[in-house]
């Protein structure tokens, strides 16, 4: 199994920690986000990954030389001109292309969240119900939601300042949820080949187009699991005492 993590932002939410490096190198607890992410990793049994970068991507590159890639096959796949999670996913193709499992879903991860989901579990609710892309979701409180019906499959997403709401599923659906997307995926390589989108894009915008085309777009509840978003300053002391409380 494969995965991608997406580290080629600027980190701007993190200044003035990523004024003289990549959100990717900052540290929790003496290590950097993109340690703690590949090692995550390397527990379920991956052995090869592909990361995004741009900000400062020469300092990720020679991270990566100095550790001896963690023992793994690690690519790099640089960007000139920001992409967006869509886009670079889309740039990055070929690493999940190359194998002849169509079936074998892959992990797309962002570097800037911890968490304790059970990624094995994930998977196999991946694969029992034939998905195209599965979120980790949970229900707590965040600036964009997106919404699920009760067979879990994406509705459509709150958007904009008033929260107003974006179906691609009919809106007569009963038991709509409104759920935070965690920053990670589990996705089948078939997905590739239906994105459609250009440049820079969301891949959002991606899994919400192929939804409305009754594509199996679907989320994993991951309530019970420990997460954090590592996207500001003051997140970095909160995930330092989740370490220590062995919370994380």
């Amino acid at each position: 199994m494969k995965a991608m993590i997406l580290a080629a932002g600027l980190g701007t939410r993190l200044r003035p920690l990523t004024n003289d490096r990549p959100k990717a190198l900052v540290e929790v607890a003496g290590r950097t986000l993109l340690d703690i992410t590949i090692s995550r990793l390397r527990a379920f049994g991956i052995r090869e990954v592909i990361i995004n970068v741009h900000h400062f991507a020469d300092m990720v590159v020679d991270y990566l030389k100095k550790n001896n890639n963690f023992g793994m096959r690690i690519e790099v796949s640089r960007e000139d001109v920001l992409l967006d999670t869509g886009g670079g996913l889309k740039k990055a193709a070929w690493f999940f292309l190359e194998d002849s499992s169509p079936d074998q879903p892959f992990i797309l991860h962002n570097v800037d969240v911890i968490s304790t989901i059970d990624l094995d579990s994930m998977v196999q609710f991946h694969k029992e119900r034939k998905a195209l892309a599965t979120l980790a979701v949970q229900a707590r409180e965040t600036s964009r939601y997106l919404l699920f019906d009760e067979h879990l499959r994406l509705a459509g997403r709150l958007s904009g300042q008033n929260g107003q709401s974006e179906f691609v599923l009919p809106s007569r659906q009963l038991q709509i949820q409104a759920l935070a997307f965690s920053g990670i995926h589990l996705i089948s390589p078939r997905l590739l080949s239906m994105i459609t989108e250009d440049g820079a894009f969301s891949i959002i915008a991606s899994y919400m187009r192929l939804a409305g085309q009754e594509e199996n777009i679907l989320c994993f509840r991951a309530d019970e699991y420990s997460w954090r978003d590592l996207g500001r300053p003051e997140s970095i002391a909160l995930a330092e005492k989740d370490f220590r409380d062995k919370v994380l």
